[in-house]
């Protein structure tokens, strides 16, 4: 998503926000919480997205894909989340996709690069265990077996997860929660015996869920990598998603400021339009500065994902930690703009309220990125 974008960028942004803007309104999103869909999002609108080229925006084109880059999914995570889409595609398309590109050797993907680039498999990452995000304190054990492992513990958060094809499994073979080494990733079939998953409903209307692992055999043949050298690719897709969230917080952002600004068009009191009220015009010339401050963040942690992933960790943190304050004011701001009307559910703010917020937590909120940065600069 960079701040220039190239003329192939701009037909993908225009393609991807044309679609989602007819086919995958928030509107949508509504039906299905209304309705408890099952499934939590739209097969239709899935199958049409994934015939559009967009699910396959990460893999390489040997395998199906287009074989672009995460400015590119950047692109699209942002007009998803100026309509609030349901889809797996951050789970599956951005984080999955990104933990088999780094880590998964020849076979492994060969099968499921294509599947996923097609939308015709879903996959996701477990990887939390606790209510707040902490990816070094995995506790799920692999214990090594004659044929393989077994894996016993359980996971929350998980994206997807009733509705999966692959869990992308992050366990520990050995040390302690906490410990960098001794962290292995597996491919698990989540209808393996011993799997039980319990569907969460979130507050935003979007999908996650809890998984027990009791007993859970799987050969070696499912490690993803190298065993106990599970931290790297783990970091690789986290940092992907955390950048992709990053993104979509942008959009959710954006779309909130937009619709607040045609309403201060709008609204009249004491016969003026409210936009005329100097404090609201302050408070909208705030926000667009932290908007634009923001996108620049953005923008920087998706091209060096792109130039150099290894080297990305503090962009992304930047932007994770930025995208989620600025969300946060800009959902703020949108519900007091719009008065009482946006406190009610018949208005669609409340909606953009709460994906700001789950969005705020996954994959680490602003305080955790905070930290983290500090850490790295050995505060």
């Amino acid at each position: 998503m960079a701040l220039i974008l190239t003329e192939e960028q701009n037909m993908l942004r225009e393609s991807a926000r044309d679609f989602l803007g007819t086919e995958g309104p928030v509107s949508q999103l509504r039906r299905l919480r209304d309705t408890a869909d099952a499934t939590g999002f739209w097969p239709p609108l899935w199958k049409q997205f994934s015939q559009m080229g967009f699910s396959g925006v990460l893999v390489p084109e040997a395998q199906g894909g287009m074989g672009l880059g995460y400015v590119e999914a950047g692109i699209v995570m942002e007009q998803i989340g100026h309509n609030l889409s349901a889809s797996p595609f951050l789970a599956s398309n951005v984080v999955a996709t990104t933990a088999i590109i780094s880590a998964a050797n020849t076979t492994q993907k060969a099968f499921w690069l294509p599947r996923l680039a097609t939308g015709g498999a879903i996959a996701t990452l477990a990887v939390d265990e606790n209510a707040k995000h902490q990816p070094s304190k995995i506790a799920l054990s692999a214990t090594p077996t004659a044929h393989g492992f077994v894996l016993n513990g359980s996971k929350t958060f998980v994206l997807e997860s009733h509705v999966a094809d692959l869990l992308i499994v992050a366990a520990r073979r050995a040390g302690d929660p906490g410990d960098l080494e001794g962290i292995t990733l597996f491919l698990v079939d989540p209808k393996s015996e011993g799997i039980e998953i319990e569907r969460t409903a979130m507050v935003d209307s979007h999908n996650a869920g809890r998984i027990r692992f009791n007993q859970v055999n799987v050969s070696s043949e499912a490690v993803l990598g190298q065993v106990d050298g599970g931290w790297a690719p783990l970091s690789a897709a986290l940092n992907a998603g955390r950048a992709a969230v990053s993104a979509e917080l942008l959009g959710v952002a954006d779309e909130a400021f937009g619709r607040t600004v045609q309403y201060l068009k709008e609204r009249k009191q004491f016969d003026r339009l409210i936009g005329e009220f100097q404090g609201l015009q302050h408070r909208a010339a705030h926000l667009y500065c932290e908007l634009e401050i923001t996108r620049s963040a953005v923008a920087s942690a998706l091209a060096k994902l792109d130039a150099d992933p290894s080297s990305a960790g503090e962009s992304v943190s930047i932007a994770k930690a930025r995208a989620g304050r600025t969300a946060t004011l800009a959902v703020q701001e949108a519900v007091q703009m719009h008065g009482g009307i946006g406190m009610t559910d018949e208005f669609d703010i409340g909606f953009f309220m709460k994906r700001a917020r789950v969005l705020q937590e996954l994959f680490g909120d602003s305080n955790y990125h905070l930290n983290l940065l500090a850490q790295q600069r050995g505060y």
